[in-house]
């Protein structure tokens, strides 16, 4: 079921910040559906203190038992971000999918709250122009196909900032000085990147402006000395920094702070939306880009050719599926069964050089390395005979031979 009939409603869970849109959502959901709200706030590394959000859903009406606000940091990087990176994904070909990821988390914790606190229905502040809604909805009819959905940017007439001030202010919710004013462009955060999108860079015809960057300095301002740092996998997933073991989400937010004072990590990318149009957006992903160089690093000497080249050749498909929502579809699930089972043996280090905006493999070792210096040195060596080669050659030039002599 897409929609929900006010009146099958007495209680709703909404994905809540806090922040102006969700606490018109929160009200209008009291108004309009006349039912009781549960919020949900996901600490996913966004870097906002989000208590506050506690105090104004409690001013709102919301009982303190129905306040979820939880840390999933480890979870979203352990259970979401890094078997990502053993699919070295990216969609297009270059944008991380730092929001795509977020969200079925999100949903998933949603659809688990309703389910404790006996709600009818959860409801997002994501709008009717957007891949979010989407992923969302995807993600909650995957694990409740009964779920009930409310979109309030598809129901109601609020469309533009000025009416949600109105409502605001006509129903006493706290409105921040700086949120009077209309915002130079919209930001979502994680621990993965920030994507910023909108108003001063709707036109990809002109530069998006420095101060639109928050999490990188600017690689021409980045230290005029590399930093060199070493950087441990088992099995596919970082485990260390320098020989330091640290927890998921902790190894991520030290990428950040390393990528992000040499400029790694910044792409200004026009895609294509799920919905059907282009958008331009400005991420920045620091760790995540250290992370996968470091990755595809130790892959280059633990995994089988043929391997390597299949995993590349469904990374797109992967990677699309996740930006398109589908990561609770079965052939995500199927992907990722193939993905996880050639990381078995990608296990060892990576040495990675931060420099000026870029991070390049410098050197990588492993215990299953299959790269072997007696096969490929240019010396003599008593373990290829390069005799050998002629008939390689000659098989595979079997066919060339047949289709150019018929074309003679």
């Amino acid at each position: 079921m897409t929609t929900a009939a006010k009146s099958d409603i007495n209680k709703v869970v909404l994905a809540y910040s806090g922040g102006l849109d969700t606490s018109v959502i929160l009200k209008w959901l009291q108004v309009e559906y006349g039912c009781d709200v549960v919020t949900f706030t996901a600490d996913l590394g966004q870097g906002e203190e989000l208590e506050p959000a506690r105090e104004k859903a409690l001013r709102a009406g919301v009982k303190p038992e129905d306040i979820y606000i939880e840390d999933l940091r480890e979870t979203f990087v352990q259970d979401f971000v890094f078997p990502m990176i053993r699919a070295n994904a990216l969609y297009e070909g270059e944008y991380q999918l730092g929001t795509s990821i977020a969200r079925p988390l999100i949903s998933q914790r949603l659809v688990e709250i309703a389910r404790a606190t006996g709600a009818d229905a959860i409801a997002h502040g994501a709008t009717g122009k957007g891949n979010d809604q989407v992923r969302f909805e995807l993600s909650a009819y995957a694990l409740d196909p009964d779920i009930k959905v409310i979109a309030p940017w598809r129901e109601w007439d609020l469309n533009s900032r000025t009416k949600l001030i109105a409502f605001a202010e006509e129903h006493q919710i706290a409105i921040a000085t700086d949120k009077r004013g209309e915002a130079p462009f919209s930001v979502d955060a994680n621990l993965l990147h920030t994507s910023s999108e909108g108003k001063v860079l709707e036109d990809p015809g002109k530069a998006a402006p420095d101060y639109v960057y928050q999490r990188t300095i600017a690689p021409e301002d980045a230290p005029d000395t590399p930093e060199f740092i070493t950087l441990g996998f088992e099995r596919g997933d970082a485990v260390s920094i320098d020989g330091a073991r640290m927890s998921a989400a902790t190894l991520l937010t030290k990428l950040n702070e390393l990528g992000g004072r040499h400029g790694c990590g910044r792409l200004d990318f026009v895609e294509n939306r799920f919905v059907g149009m282009k958008s331009r957006g400005i991420y920045e992903t620091p760790g995540g880009a250290v992370l996968l160089a470091g990755h595809r690093g130790i892959e280059q000497i633990t995994l089988d050719g043929g391997a390597a080249h299949l995993k590349d050749e469904l990374m797109p498909r992967y990677a699309e599926l996740i930006y398109n929502g589908f990561w609770f579809s079965p052939e995500r699930e199927m992907l990722q069964a193939a993905i996880d089972k050639s990381q078995e043996r990608v296990t060892g280090e990576v040495v990675l050089k931060l420099y000026k905006g870029r991070v390049s493999v410098v050197s990588r070792k492993s215990p299953h390395s299959l790269y072997s210096a007696a096969h490929v040195t240019f010396e003599e060596d008593a373990v290829y005979d390069q005799k050998d080669a002629e008939g390689f050659i000659r098989l595979n030039a079997l066919r060339l031979k047949l289709l150019a002599r018929q074309r003679d």
